[in-house]
């Protein structure tokens, strides 16, 4: 199901650079709190029993709608699309490496995710952290643009609630999915 309108030449992308905005959260145990899913339910990461991959992404376009002015050139902040078609392409590989519960995460509020779940068939929901409860809570890496509060592209890999590896900066972001499994298959 590749979307060859999605391809990017990431080359002609500025690359993300580890600021250390991430180093805190290994072994972190994840903060009870209730995001918003765009199945229609609530979920706490906190709460899930097994393993748990949850890509956090700044936001996804929406088709004939302008990115932020200088989108582009802000390191990491290009492939949303692209990072949750892998991993929408990648499912039934995470799943067989033992990945129980699979979400994508952002600020974007409930119906806007909605739409784009919908629009790229994406078989697992993706959450909602709009009013930034997670992100302060886990202090996770963030910038700003054209007034937002968007959180910068990073993957963890949760263990009954608990931060078991975090990929930190993700780049290119159509890779990260085929990353993680990876690194599972290299845990047996």
């Amino acid at each position: 199901m590749g979307d060859h309108l999605n391809t990017v030449d990431w080359s002609r992308l500025p690359a993300p650079e580890d600021d250390g905005g991430a180093d805190h959260l290994s072994g972190a145990a994840v903060p009870s709190v209730s995001l918003a899913a765009t199945d229609g339910g609530f979920v706490d990461l906190s709460k899930l029993v097994g393993l748990t991959v949850v890509y956090i992404y700044p936001r996804t376009g929406q088709p004939d709608t302008p990115l932020p002015d200088g989108w582009n050139m802000i390191p990491g902040a290009r492939g949303c699309t692209p990072q949750s078609c892998a991993f929408r392409d990648h499912f039934a590989d995470l799943k067989a490496v033992g990945v129980d519960h699979l979400f994508g995460l952002s600020t974007q509020d409930t119906a806007y995710q909605s739409d784009a779940a919908h629009r790229l068939h994406l078989p697992f929901p993706l959450l909602s952290d709009e009013g930034l409860k997670l992100a302060d809570a886990m202090r996770l890496p963030r910038f700003q643009v054209d007034g937002l509060t968007l959180l910068k592209r990073l993957t963890l890999i949760l263990r009954d609630g608990v931060v078991v590896r975090h990929f930190y900066p993700v780049f290119p972001p159509d890779r990260n999915a085929a990353d993680v499994i990876d690194w599972l298959n290299k845990q047996d």
